[in-house]
């Protein structure tokens, strides 16, 4: 029986523990996460284990719900330490989930904690772990996760002069307009008057976004990101969609859908002068229990994976610019059904590539079929590798979770003279750090 979480979880063969050997201590560029740049910036402490892992991960707080915790040791009043037992209580039960995973390497990376988190040693943990925290910051986790880069998500509007160089680690902002693209009026007025734009126009909107785009390019922004649920499958000229910009506030369901794919190219254009990648997150489903988002709010665990967005609307999007005029474009999928289709897209159009297993597909199985498939179906060498998607500074382990997966996928085809040992080193080298510092020209 092997060691619990012991040094060689997860490689299931002598090649895959030499591969890992050669990734496992690679610096992290973590391209799309969701962390706070002003902690990073004040090198912010925390009080308590209980605060650091659940005071905003919605995939602990789904799972507590999941196994019948109440809200008020969720996202209620309660205190971190009671908050913290009663995860600890339904760990057990998680097995397989990718939770179970991260809960126990960072128990044992970050506070040498190597024993499994339940009811009964919830609390000897839980003053342990405190006590290691005494000395650990933003600032030490991420020097012992050699954090090169950081991508936070941020808004056109955001104040972005908490980002800049600390330490080791350069934090840049990522391009994230999907509340532009929701047409919402206050906002346009907002973002009018930020950059002194007419926004009632449809060429003062794309003006506005351009300026604001330029601004994070000042800020370092290397990277954009947009967020919704399918793909449009019809698209118009520029003088339809000043028509559709105009009736903006009386259009049709079609209509909203054919704005929206008009505003999406415009921006990828922009993206291209601009030399920003553009990453794609589709096929989710937003805020699905109305009662709960009424009382948590967004990013809450009520989100869901949606039907995957028809493959001929993706190729519809990328058909609209030509090869040399797309920017370096990554598709992330909640609905990995799809999987296979936009594998095959990737051959079809240049500059385009399958990203990470995203969100509810960040599993041990999620990960070995995201890999798989781009294998099979694509070309896994160009493969920009692993993020956090995240918003707790502990969750760097999850480089480590996808390196192990990464290096026991290869590992297991040289076992069978599959494939090269020394291919397999490099190849693990590119797709853990080579390849997305080379794109982030960093």
């Amino acid at each position: 029986m092997k060691a619990f979480f012991g040094d060689d979880l997860l490689l299931n063969s002598n090649s895959a523990k030499e591969i890992y050997e050669e990734v496992k201590s690679l610096p992290i560029n973590d391209y799309h996460c969701h962390l706070d740049q002003t902690k990073i910036r004040d090198d912010a402490h925390f009080s308590n284990i209980g605060e650091l892992w659940l005071a905003g991960d919605h995939y602990k707080w789904r799972a507590m719900r999941l196994c019948g915790v109440g809200e008020e040791l969720i996202t209620g009043s309660a205190s971190w330490h009671d908050k913290f037992v009663a995860y600890a209580q339904i760990v057990p039960q998680l097995v397989g989930n990718p939770l179970y995973y991260w809960t126990h390497m960072e128990l044992k990376q970050v506070f040498g904690i190597d024993e499994p988190l339940n009811g009964e040693s919830a609390e000897r943990i839980y003053a342990a772990a405190n006590e290691k925290l005494k000395n650990i910051s933003v600032s030490t986790l991420l020097k012992q996760y050699k954090v090169e880069f950081v991508a936070t998500t941020d808004d056109p509007l955001d104040d972005l002069t908490a980002h800049g160089k600390y330490g080791g680690t350069l934090v840049s902002p990522t391009f994230r307009p999907d509340k532009l693209l929701s047409l919402d009026e206050e906002y346009l007025t907002r973002l009018g008057e930020l950059t002194g734009e007419d926004t009632g126009t449809l060429d003062g909107l794309l003006k506005a976004a351009e300026k604001r785009l330029e601004y994070f390019k000042l800020q370092g922004c290397r990277i954009s990101d947009h967020g919704f649920c399918r793909f449009a499958k019809y698209y118009v000229t520029h003088s339809t969609a000043e028509t559709l910009y105009k009736s903006r506030k009386s259009l049709s369901t079609t209509e909203k859908e054919q704005l929206f794919g008009y505003l999406l190219v415009e921006l990828a254009r922009l993206y291209k002068e601009h030399d920003v990648i553009m990453q794609l997150h589709f096929a989710v489903t937003r805020n699905v229990n109305h009662a709960m988002f009424q009382k948590c709010g967004a990013d809450a665990g009520f989100d869901v994976i949606a039907s995957a967005s028809p493959i001929e609307n993706v190729i519809a999007f990328l058909s609209q610019l030509k090869d040399e005029e797309r920017p370096e474009t990554v598709l992330y999928t909640l609905n990995d059904s799809e999987l296979p289709a936009l594998a095959c897209v990737t051959g079809a159009f240049r500059h385009v590539r399958l990203g990470a297993a995203w969100w509810f597909n960040d599993t041990v199985q999620g990960i070995r079929r995201n890999l798989s498939t781009i294998a099979e179906y694509s070309a896994l060498g160009t493969n920009f590798g692993m993020l956090t998607d995240s918003r707790s500074f502990s969750s760097y382990a999850r480089f480590d979770f996808f390196r192990r997966l990464l290096s026991d996928y290869l590992g297991n085809l040289v076992e069978k003279g599959e494939y090269d040992l020394a291919a397999a080193k490099q190849l693990a080298k590119n797709v853990c750090y080579n390849n997305i510092k080379e794109a982030l020209k960093l």
